[in-house]
């Protein structure tokens, strides 16, 4: 048994095959290293240093993002976001299907966007990607879950501890496991924006 890992891409069992290739693999740790050792440690107000390198490993970000040192991203190269979009403390952006977040998205503390799973009827256990996008002003609060493949749409609201397993519809408020609408929610006019036509 090797000393790092039991997978190899010849195995019979299909869940010793590695999922990604060893290129993929090689990129994801030397994002790892870079996160661990100059993006979790610098202080909060650095939100400039940490999205530069987070445009360094091929993310597409828009002009002002907060994202603060304990938020992780899987794979910075499969990120894009809009303007004044906020990765609270702890968010998670598991992302190898992609994810698009939208102009003044805000994912809270400890919240988990996953863009993955598995095909649980084969036996190979089948990994499955899917993107997940929020439009402009969409919410995901405190330690919330978006699902894989889930379209959340301008202005909607995930409560706090929800789990969004279906896409959500503009300006309404999510709550729940498996979250359904609750309330709708009010529309209102940002900068250089009409009211209840978030611009894209």
């Amino acid at each position: 048994m090797g000393l790092f890992s039991a997978h190899s891409p010849g195995s019979d069992d299909p869940l010793l095959r590695p999922v990604f290739k060893w290129q993929a693999r090689t990129r994801r740790l030397v994002w790892i290293l870079t996160w661990m050792l100059l993006f979790r440690p610098t202080p909060p107000p650095l939100h400039n240093w940490r999205c530069f390198l987070l445009r360094l490993f091929g993310a597409k970000l828009g002009k002002i993002n907060f994202v603060y040192p304990s938020a992780k991203v899987w794979a910075p190269w499969l990120l894009e976001t809009g303007d004044l979009v906020t990765l609270g403390r702890g968010a998670e952006i598991y992302n190898p299907g992609g994810a698009v977040l939208g102009h003044r998205t805000i994912i809270s503390q400890d919240a988990y966007l996953c863009g993955a799973t598995h095909d649980y009827q084969t036996p190979e256990f089948t990994y499955v990607t899917k993107p997940i996008r929020t439009e402009p002003q969409v919410w995901i609060c405190a330690r919330a879950i978006v699902l894989p493949g889930v379209h959340c749409k301008a202005g909607s609201v995930l409560g706090a501890g929800s789990v969004a397993t279906r896409n959500m519809e503009e300006w309404t408020v999510y709550a729940g496991n498996p979250a359904v609408a609750v309330r709708q929610r009010t529309r209102f006019e940002m900068p250089g924006q009409k009211p209840g036509k978030p611009k894209e």
